[in-house]
């Protein structure tokens, strides 16, 4: 009987994932007291409710930084950390504190993710608590944020460590996540990519079959089926510029504005009450309904994912459109709840009160989603955020001449703007521009030392260590913006917000520079035009767009067991449809994220197109990244609007 090729599905990666940690929980007897470096919270609270880990086991969930529970009731502390030396020594101290200063007989079980390290034991033999913990490892890759995006959920998106602290451990922990997809799933064909630490991870995957090859399992471990027809991967180094622009889409801007972690924006509590308000009747606009009040400084976590299916369908538009779009959603909702007048006949009652439930459901998510986009429009309509969102468009454009573009900056200091604004631009025109000229940059480099605190000298140091600060003409990113304006198409002037046929219409006219390469290897025909052949692979036809990015390009083919007669069916029949996995390593934006499903879109009768990264991030994420050592004692005084971080 003939192989299934098998089918990629996010749900029982979850499944699996879940099962895995809930097997470690099994194996420390009794109950337990877990605790928890805070960056994996989110990881964790995506695959298991808190009602799951006490249904095996769990009584409480303790911070890995606040401390030693001394206070704990169970003798049983199972520590669950990522393989860093700095948690380690943590752990150490805290067992070592615990065994001397109490009369607990504790059993200490140290859980380590993705992988037990030797470095990790030899911390805790030095300590001299090795002898005192039971050390074991949970390998979690990928975590399904949705159907179509799978993330690692890397502390932000291991940026650090690939451009700061220049180890390895964010590419061997995406070749670990792509590994495991491959020993699932099939090998990946093709592997094509761009940029250095993208080739260093192609180098760990193109190591990975040899190791399957050699052993039993499923046909599709040693390459004679796959779901699988490409993965492309794309450095975030390669394309900074995009990052760095202000989200225009309705996600996106919840997440300029307030922060999305872990598909949780932290709102004001006035929005979520103001929801509880009449919605705007029909034909009416979204700023004519109950606006919420702004004196009401306490926040709320809401959730934000595809369970709300008003959100999945506003997320990924751009924000210009959701004014309209939830008007035309409320005018609905109002047919709607008028067939309740429609209904004579008992049958006619009970088929309406059965669609009640969801009717109220879409209501309440109508109203909150009317509220929070009025919340938006008035924390960005002010000449701040509207001054920055000009400055980007025309740099990126190439219509805004230095001296005007210099002159708005200093205004921007001198108003004490967020340092994390002002460095976006700094860093936006270094990389559009080639640099700045020496004497600028220097100028800059003063008035921000003397507005926002002298320590920040550490994080321009930081900044030009990631190619984001650069004098004229001494890049080391490789990047050359200007030719690739014009060879990508990235400024499109023409763009339709409401009915989209470019992916530029997620910036208002600029195309996100990473996504375009991306059309590059999937849409030849479409994007490359005659430059091309329906034969050409990889990057063959846009040799003149990656010569003008760092970092090599490349285009591997994985043949599987080649000793194998079958090994040629892992390339799909013309007639197969097959899972195109793009990789971002070191990050991407939910603006990133709704172009490419706009490309999904299209593509969908020839490939289903999954996205996959080591984490979500924005342009702040970037500068945090650069002020990583800094204090910033100095407030955001003054500012309005994205200004005040």
């Amino acid at each position: 009987m003939a192989a299934v090729t098998p089918t990629i599905n996010p749900r029982t990666i979850k499944q699996d994932a879940l099962a895995s940690f809930l097997n470690i929980l099994e194996s420390v007897r009794g109950r337990k007291s877990l605790v928890l470096e805070r960056s994996l919270s989110a990881s964790l609270s995506y695959i298991a409710r808190f009602s799951v880990l006490q249904e095996h086991g769990v009584d409480n969930i303790f911070w890995l930084d606040d401390g030693p529970q001394k206070d704990s009731s169970q003798s049983n502390i199972v520590y669950l950390i990522r393989s860093d030396i700095t948690n380690a020594k943590l752990v150490a101290g805290q067992v070592r504190e615990l065994l001397t200063t109490t009369e607990i007989d504790y059993e200490f079980n140290i859980v380590m993710t993705p992988r037990r390290t030797l470095s990790i034991e030899q911390i805790f033999e030095e300590e001299g608590v090795l002898g005192d913990v039971t050390l074991s490892e949970w390998p979690l890759g990928f975590i399904p944020l949705e159907d179509d995006l799978l993330s690692i959920e890397l502390p932000d998106a291991g940026l650090k460590d690939m451009y700061l602290r220049g180890i390895p451990t964010t590419v061997h922990s995406a070749a670990q996540a792509l590994g495991a997809l491959q020993r699932q799933y099939g090998l990946f064909p093709r592997i094509v990519g761009k940029g250095t630490n993208a080739r260093r991870l192609a180098d760990q995957l193109l190591r990975m079959p040899s190791q399957a090859e050699s052993s039993e399992g499923p046909d599709w471990t040693k390459g004679i089926h796959t779901a699988f027809d490409q993965l492309v991967l794309v450095e975030r180094a390669a394309d900074f510029v995009t990052p760095l622009m202000t989200q225009l889409t309705y996600e996106g801007l919840i997440d300029e504005v307030f922060t999305i972690r872990n598909s949780q924006a932290e709102i004001p509590s006035s929005v979520v009450t103001a929801a509880n308000a009449q919605l705007p009747r029909s034909g009416g606009s979204v700023s004519s309904s109950v606006a919420p009040s702004l004196l009401d400084r306490k926040t709320r976590k809401i959730v934000l994912d595809s369970s709300d299916v008003l959100f999945a369908n506003l997320r990924d538009l751009n924000f210009a459109v959701v004014g309209p779009t939830l008007n035309k959603v409320a005018r609905r909702l109002n047919e709607d709840y008028e067939e309740r007048h429609q209904a004579k006949t008992v049958t006619q009652i009970k088929e309406f009160v059965s669609k009640l439930g969801g009717l109220q459901a879409e209501h309440q998510s109508l109203r909150l989603h009317t509220n929070l986009a009025e919340e938006i429009v008035s924390r960005t309509q002010n000449d701040i955020f509207n001054k920055c969102l000009e400055i980007q468009q025309n740099l990126v454009a190439s219509g805004l001449d230095t001296l005007t573009l210099h002159e708005s900056l200093e205004d921007l200091v001198s108003k004490f703007v967020s340092i994390k604004t002002v460095l976006r631009l700094v860093c936006l025109e270094c990389l559009v521009n080639g640099g700045m000229k020496e004497k600028d940059l220097a100028f800059f480099k003063k008035e921000i030392l003397q507005s926002y605190g002298y320590e920040h000298i550490l994080t321009f140091d930081n900044l030009a260590k990631m190619g984001l600060i650069y004098p004229r003409g001494k890049a080391t990113n490789g990047l050359q913006f200007a030719p690739l304006r014009r060879l990508l198409r990235l400024v499109v002037d023409d763009v339709d917000e409401q009915n989209p046929n470019d992916i530029a219409f997620v910036y208002s006219g600029y195309a996100p520079m990473s996504v375009r390469l991306v059309q590059c290897v999937l849409q030849k025909r479409a994007f490359l035009g005659g430059r091309v052949s329906s034969l050409d692979t990889g990057w063959r036809g846009a040799e003149d767009v990656v010569k003008n990015i760092g970092g090599p390009s490349f285009e591997e083919v994985q043949e599987g067991d080649t000793k194998s007669a079958q090994a040629k069916k892992m390339f799909p029949a013309k007639d197969e449809k097959k899972t195109t996995v793009v990789f971002f390593l070191g990050g991407l934006t939910f603006t990133e994220i709704a172009a490419l499903r706009f490309i999904a879109k299209q593509e969908q009768d020839r490939r289903r197109l999954v996205i996959a990264t080591t984490g979500i991030i924005d342009g702040k994420t970037l500068i945090e990244v650069g002020m990583d050592g800094a204090c910033t004692p100095v407030a955001a005084a003054g500012a309005n609007g994205l200004a005040t971080e």
